[in-house]
């Protein structure tokens, strides 16, 4: 799959959506949610319960039950693999965890996450059905070539109230939450040239050509 296409992200790009969402949801805990934790209405807790042990790894599905089938599972890791596939300096999308990533997320009870869930899921069933009926198999079994077809025509802004409309927003949805799962990880940061989170001896600032390419200063002033 080496034909450039315009579901195959720049993934320079994917920073910008980075910031619409944060892997924070993953690290609540549930138990909290449970009856134990109810002494009388009046006395009920608020929120998602107390912070998780930040020290003891935890594993999908520890926080609350997962909601992909296996064959959805098959259908979200190939789609990720279309819009993040492995490439010289690194692994896919898949391969890096981004399908549990996906699936933490639309199982996760928060607001925001409880509405991503609806236009994923919705999604995930129109791909499904649309690959059976173009090509009598699971986008998961599906050629490559078939994979990027469909994903092309989804990646394309289509008109309101078009047939196409929902699946393009849920294609949206699903490439900024797979570019977020990858480049979330040490690998997917490693590719991006992140270094943050490192001491140093010493910073001489920014780049001067970039300073000046930005219209910017690094003077200080007081």
């Amino acid at each position: 799959m080496n034909t450039p296409s315009p579901t195959r992200i720049d993934r320079r790009l994917a920073i910008k959506w980075m910031m619409a969402a944060g892997a924070g949801a993953l690290l609540v805990n549930p138990l909290a949610l449970g009856e134990d934790s109810v002494t009388s209405d009046a006395g009920q807790p608020k929120g998602y319960g107390t912070d998780p042990n930040l020290m003891k790894p935890y594993k999908p599905g520890d926080f609350w039950a997962l909601t992909f089938t296996e064959a959805q599972r098959r259908d979200v890791a190939a789609l990720c693999d279309v819009i993040i596939p492995a490439d010289s300096t690194s692994a896919s999308a898949s391969a890096l965890g981004v399908t549990d990533f996906i699936d933490e997320w639309v199982s996760a009870p928060y607001e925001g996450n409880v509405a991503d869930k609806k236009v994923v899921m919705g999604g995930l069933v129109w791909l499904a059905a649309e690959s059976q009926r173009r090509y009598g198999l699971a986008f998961a079994d599906a050629a490559d070539a078939q994979r990027l077809e469909i994903c092309e025509e989804l990646s394309m802004k289509a008109p309101e109230g078009s047939q196409l409309e929902k699946p393009a927003r849920f294609f949206k949805k699903f490439r900024n939450l797979t570019a977020t799962g990858f480049y979330t990880t040490p690998v997917g940061m490693k590719d991006l040239g992140y270094v943050g989170n490192l001491p140093l001896a010493k910073f001489d600032g920014p780049p001067a050509d970039l300073v000046a390419r930005l219209g910017l200063t690094d003077e200080v002033k007081w």
